[in-house]
């Protein structure tokens, strides 16, 4: 009987497995990574106008409003936000016909009276993994969320990939991390090509250190680290800023929080 129960869970494990990477195979949306730095002392306009008026007219034009957090040390007042479109083209179409709305117009002209709100937009374009779980509007109260790239080395982005498929994302999730969503830059995004994004959650910043001490410490991890990095002959990720990590909070009007 114990054998047979550990053949069904054996076959459960890989069935969720299976549906899992299937579901994520499944999206094929283009996502864009806004990230706008707020002129001095404009921070909390720039929300206003993304909470009352930008949110609702994105979604109007066809786009799609995934997540809006800010850093937690925010000292250059950033706002990170992720859209989601069908393809590059309804990407284009949905931005020109916001652009020219005489509703977003009106809206922008009345925030900027005393001044432009923002300073400078950085975007970058990307594509769910095929090991992301669904990417979807989720609100689970107070948690903190985290941003972490990773730069591969030369000619190991997909040894690094594989390592998060097969083992990393489900050791997060056993040391008590959400995984929120995984991204590949999608291929004209050349500063980008040797690049892993991802966000995780956590109920704090305490608890993320510990999830985090936990996971490294885990025989599991340091038995699969040993092992790629062996079959890599070095490490998967860059020496100098190879794996960069900002803590964020959620804006009241992101889907995601």
């Amino acid at each position: 009987m114990v054998r047979w129960l550990t053949i069904i869970v054996a076959a459960g494990t890989w069935w969720i497995a299976m549906e899992t990477q299937a579901t994520s195979q499944d999206d094929s949306r283009l996502y864009e990574m806004r990230v706008y730095y707020a002129a001095p002392g404009k921070l909390d306009a720039l929300h206003e106008r993304f909470r009352n008026h930008t949110v609702r007219l994105f979604e109007k034009h066809g786009m799609e409003n995934v997540g809006y957090w800010t850093p937690i040390d925010n000292t250059d007042s950033r706002l990170i936000y992720f859209l989601a479109y069908p393809d590059r083209d309804a990407r284009d179409n949905s931005w020109k016909a916001f652009m020219a709305d005489p509703e977003w117009q009106s809206a922008y002209k009345a925030s900027e009276v005393d001044g432009r709100l923002v300073r400078k937009v950085e975007t970058a374009y990307f594509s769910a993994s095929d090991y992301s779980p669904k990417i979807v509007a989720h609100v689970k109260g107070d948690r903190v969320f985290e941003l972490r790239t990773y730069t591969a080395t030369a000619g190991n982005i997909d040894a690094l990939h594989q390592r998060f498929r097969e083992h990393t994302v489900k050791l997060f999730a056993k040391h008590g991390m959400t995984n929120i969503a995984y991204w590949t830059p999608v291929a004209d995004q050349k500063r980008w090509s040797d690049k892993l994004l991802y966000i995780l959650a956590h109920p704090s910043r305490e608890a993320a250190q510990t999830s985090f001490t936990n996971f490294r410490q885990d025989p599991v991890w340091l038995a699969v680290r040993s092992a790629s990095e062996e079959r890599a002959g070095g490490s998967l990720t860059a020496t100098e800023n190879g794996v960069l990590s900002e803590f964020l909070v959620a804006t009241d009007y992101s889907p995601i929080r």
